[in-house]
């Protein structure tokens, strides 16, 4: 997993099992810790502040569950990683 910034925003980008590329929010919906200080380990990303988990490949949490990640579309096109990310307001 790793952070790049698009268009002015940063984001996620997790390399999941299958060779799947996801893209999230690099903060924890709980108190927008960065995600990237956490640890990454059988498609579970764990944060660091409070250990809240979310499975990578859905971006749903695993502990506590009712809370997720926001995804955005994410694809590989010609050994590049692409992102779409709402509009700045």
């Amino acid at each position: 997993m790793d952070v790049f910034e698009v268009d002015g925003q940063e984001v996620l980008i997790v390399h999941v099992e299958g060779g799947e590329i996801r893209a999230y929010d690099p903060v924890c919906p709980h108190q927008d810790h960065p995600l990237i200080e956490g640890e990454f380990e059988n498609c579970i990303l764990t944060c660091s502040a409070h250990l809240w988990q979310f499975n990578a490949i859905s971006g749903k949490g695993v502990n506590p569950e009712g809370v997720s990640l926001n995804a955005y579309p994410a694809k590989v096109e010609n050994d590049h990683v692409y992102a779409v990310l709402p509009a700045n307001n």
